[in-house]
């Protein structure tokens, strides 16, 4: 039996006011303040970039930390309809959904094994990172390859050979990791970075071939998780923010299928047959049905 006395209508509202707490956004009638900036002192004096930073940060990036944000924000937007994702856009529309739907079918597969891989690899470089000294870098080649040899044996027996981050099956070199870490090493020589984590993902390319005797060059997630490394971010956060940059895609994909007018496109070509694999049918068993 309960005997607590019931709430007055004070407490009520004090407790219905209480259900949600946060500190990203104050609206009142007339009063929009994010992180507690008035949304009129920002409009048209901060970049979509930089406003991804403040709402997920609490507070605004330098310039030099908002151009390595903006920068891998553009690198990973598209990657063709070859990608399960971008497929799904496409297919789901000449299936009948509109523009959200399309791209809520799309987000839902960038899971671990489709979206993940930038988080995974911000963690292994995280991992290796915490077996380096602490103190003032660049630590000596031979020391940080020491802490990636055992930060990959770990990592592979955790979760086995996959390393997330190198490696593509479609590009033998990724054209969207030179530019980006030209980027990060410009920033660290200017002390806008520490730049350790773009060692670390250099040095992993190197772990990797000792360990395999083959050159796995680093991908699109290998590289922007280094840039998420030198700009703090956690990396449930690579994920999210690779997934803002992919969503531009997904729209921009899923309006193009849109005007053409397609109608319940599959993943192939109908005249393409796929291959069964099933039993074969047998004419006596054919005849008994009958």
């Amino acid at each position: 039996m309960n005997t607590s006395q019931p709430l007055s209508a004070e407490q009520r509202l004090e407790q219905a006011t209480d259900w949600w707490s946060t500190s990203i956004i104050d609206i009142r009638p007339g009063v929009i303040n994010t992180r507690g900036i008035p949304i009129q002192d920002l409009i048209g004096k901060i970049s979509f970039p930089q406003m991804i930073w403040l709402m997920l940060r609490g507070d605004l990036p330098g310039a030099e930390q908002a151009r390595l944000l903006e920068a891998t924000l553009v690198a990973a937007v598209d990657h063709g309809p070859q990608a399960p994702s971008i497929a799904i856009a496409r297919m789901s529309v000449t299936c009948g959904l509109p523009l959200n739907g399309a791209m809520a079918s799309a987000i839902n597969v960038l899971d671990d094994v489709h979206g993940g891989a930038g988080e995974q690899c911000l963690m292994l470089y995280q991992s290796i990172a915490q077996l380096l000294p602490e103190g003032p870098g660049p630590h000596p080649e031979a020391l940080l390859d020491r802490a990636v040899d055992q930060g990959l044996e770990a990592f592979v027996a955790e979760h086995g050979k996959i390393i997330p981050g190198f490696g593509h099956r479609f590009h033998p070199i990724d054209p969207r990791v030179a530019p980006l870490l030209a980027l990060v090493n410009e920033a660290a020589e200017q002390g806008h970075v520490a730049g350790t984590y773009a060692r670390i993902s250099r040095a992993v390319e190197r772990g990797i071939q000792r360990r395999t005797g083959k050159a796995l060059p680093m991908n699109i997630d290998g590289v922007t998780a280094a840039v998420y490394g030198e700009l703090g971010f956690a990396p449930a956060l690579a994920r999210g923010i690779f997934i803002l940059s992919r969503s531009v895609g997904i729209l921009s994909h899923a309006w193009e299928q849109s005007q053409q007018g397609h109608r319940i496109k599959g993943p192939m070509p109908t005249s393409i047959p796929y291959r069964y694999t099933g039993p074969k049918a047998d004419a006596g068993d054919a005849a008994a049905v009958e």
